[in-house]
């Protein structure tokens, strides 16, 4: 089932992104991460996928800035089509936002980077980091 996350939801939410194998969460980026999930919780939508009782994966977008703030999925759901049912749901909270592009950061080399490729995402840059910069018309 897809919903909109509550904040009962936070806990698991948190549990599936630290849970992934790729794109982990570096020490140095828990307090913003943090923060600016707090701020979406607050006035924005994080898209949950429920399944056995539980979060199993998630989608949302930061509509301050266009991005697409995470997509993550628990590793024991990968490959079900779960990320491909909720991408399009923060995209279009940033469309009715007022954007007329996305965009999101991901490795390189990564499972990541392959979805966004075959899902219409185009490589507009990378940063100094290596992280590649993807963007798609909404």
């Amino acid at each position: 089932m897809i919903r909109k996350a509550t904040l009962a939801d936070r806990p698991r939410i948190t549990e599936v992104r630290h849970a992934v194998r790729e794109n982990r969460l570096s020490p140095a980026s828990v307090a913003k991460v943090d923060t600016t999930a707090d701020w979406i919780f607050a006035n924005a939508a994080f898209w949950v996928w429920e399944e056995a009782g539980a979060v199993q994966g998630f989608a949302v977008a930061d509509p301050r800035d266009g991005t697409i703030f995470g997509l993550f999925i628990h590793p024991d759901y990968e490959g079900r089509g779960i990320a491909r049912a909720l991408l399009p749901l923060a995209c279009e909270d940033l469309r009715a936002a007022g954007f007329a592009e996305a965009a999101l950061t991901t490795d390189p080399g990564t499972r990541a980077e392959r979805f966004y490729r075959a899902n219409g995402w185009r490589e507009a840059g990378r940063r100094d980091n290596g992280e590649i910069v993807f963007r798609k018309p909404l």
